[in-house]
């Protein structure tokens, strides 16, 4: 398993922007997909984004795409999740995950099986 820190949480207003990292541990990050999930309170966590072992796919929930991206730098061991024109419903607890395996386009939380701590982004004016 990683080790994953996320970072780049925040206060923003609606309309605004954001952009989270995510660091892993270890040698082997290019061998894992990795996701994007959030969790707003009294909510499931759900799927954001996902992106396959080089980046060479991505794939998005409808509620963000066109709106987010997501990217990895393998050689820096950091997943990425730019956020554009962010709204009030989108404050959650963002949470990054590893995967071995690219099922369901990456969709699954259960095929998740290191996350990290998460990091909090909050939408208001």
């Amino acid at each position: 398993q990683v080790q994953l820190v996320e970072s780049g949480g925040g206060l923003v207003q609606p309309g605004g922007s954001l952009r989270l990292s995510c660091v892993a541990s270890g040698r082997t990050f290019s061998s894992y997909v990795m996701g994007w999930f959030r969790q707003a309170p009294g909510s499931e966590r759900e799927f954001v984004a996902s992106i396959t072992f080089h980046g060479s796919s991505a794939y998005y929930a409808v509620s963000v795409k066109g709106r987010f991206t997501i990217s990895r730098d393998n050689a820096k061991n950091t997943v990425y999740l730019q956020m554009n024109s962010l709204t009030p419903e989108e404050t959650a607890v963002y949470y990054c995950a590893a995967a071995r395996r690219w099922t369901n386009y990456g969709r699954n939380r259960n095929e998740y099986e290191s996350w990290g701590q998460g990091t909090q982004v909050t939408v208001s004016s």
